[in-house]
Parts: C-alpha cells; structure tokens; sequence
C-alpha cells in the first residue's frame, strides 16, 4: 500500500504564458520503493506564513493595511490562504518529480498581491497540504485507489525576487489600481476636461493640483 511524501524544492515563473503564473516543483517519494504508482491526482492548498520572517520599517508601513500597526502583528500575523493548485503526477516507481501551477494577479486589491508588493526582498513561508487520490498497482495486479494522507504537508521559502521579477516582465513599470465605478467616471471626465492622453497624465495633473492648494494654504 503506497505512502507517498512531498516537498517542494523549486519555483520558476511561465514567462512564456499569457497571465501571471509560477510553476512550483514537488519531489514526490513513495513507500514501498518498487511499488507501481499509475497515477496521482493531487490537490494542494498553499497558505502564506507571514509572520515566519521579518520585516524592515519601509515593508512594515506597507502592510498597515494589512495587518494593523506592528505592535498589533502578535495576534493578526497568522496563516493566510493564497490559492489553490491541481494537477495530475504521472506513473512512477520510487520517486518522481511533478509540476504545481498557481497563477497570480498584480491585483493589489488582492491581499496576498498587496503582500508580496509590500516585501522589498528576503523569502516568503509558503506551506502546502496535499490531498487528492493515488491510484496503484496492487495484488495481481489489479488497479487499486487509495487516499493521500490527510497530514501530508511541507514548507517552501519563495524568494520575493521570483514574483517581482514574473510581474515586472507582465506588467514593466506599471501598477493596477481599481476604483469604484463613480469615481472612475469622475476621473474619466476630468481627464477629457483636460486634454489628457493617458492616465497617468490625469493622475498626475491632480495630484499637482493638491500640492499647490497644499502648499498655498
């Protein structure tokens, strides 16, 4: 009866693909080693530990909104779901290595894409818990299904660089922001009084418009 274990042990970004999307590397081991395993449909929930590394006073006053004032983090510095991952780890004996897809956003609407802008540098505590269905080879050969056990679960440290590097190839320069739909249209109809021809020369024009009452007042 196979017993499977993983761990994670790398991560790289798609930069080929069409959207956001990191690719982790599971190393997959079972026991017994000369068992046939045909195939595994793996589930993985990954979670974000923040409160497993530290952080500078620039990232602290970034993630205010995120988690309060840092003298608050001792009870709001906990585990937070980041995503999903599925996918299907091809037959094998012994040990194999498969592939974890979890696309991202720069959506900094997004807590775990406000969190990751937030880092200046250093490493991410990721945790994955696996479940899903091993289906092996078992007596006479007959093809048998067993369930990953409920407590298969690893750490992974994600360099901060992996995701800033992925979201300045998808998005160089630039970041989202997402207004509520009146103010859009405020901002849109300033931007036609204006004359301007992009957003940023909107943005812009209003914020020198609130330096200079700022600093006449």
């Amino acid at each position: 009866m196979p017993e499977l274990d993983f761990n994670v042990v790398g991560v790289e970004a798609a930069n080929r693909g069409l959207t956001p999307l990191l690719q982790f590397k599971v190393a997959v081991t079972n026991k017994p080693q000369a068992e046939q395993i045909h195939t595994v449909t793996l589930q993985t929930q990954i979670q974000l530990q923040p409160q497993q590394r530290a952080y500078s006073n620039g990232e602290k006053a970034k993630l205010v909104e995120l988690f309060g004032t840092p003298d608050r983090w001792g009870q709001t510095l906990r585990n937070r779901l980041w995503g999903f991952s599925n996918g299907i780890v091809r037959g094998f004996v012994g040990s194999t290595e498969a592939a974890l897809a979890m696309p991202c956003t720069f959506d900094l609407n997004v807590a775990a894409s406000k969190y990751f802008h937030a880092l200046d540098s250093g490493e991410v505590s990721l945790l994955f818990l696996f479940s899903g269905s091993i289906f092996y080879e078992g007596a006479g050969g007959k093809l048998q299904v067993r369930q990953i056990s409920w407590n298969k679960e690893c750490v992974y440290r994600m360099p901060v660089a992996v995701w800033k590097t992925m979201m300045d190839h998808h998005f160089p320069n630039y970041a989202w922001l997402t207004l509520g739909r009146e103010v859009f249209d405020r901002l849109h109809a300033y931007k036609r009084s204006i004359g301007a021809t992009s957003w940023d020369q909107a943005v812009e024009g209003l914020l020198n418009a609130g330096a200079k009452e700022k600093a006449a007042a």
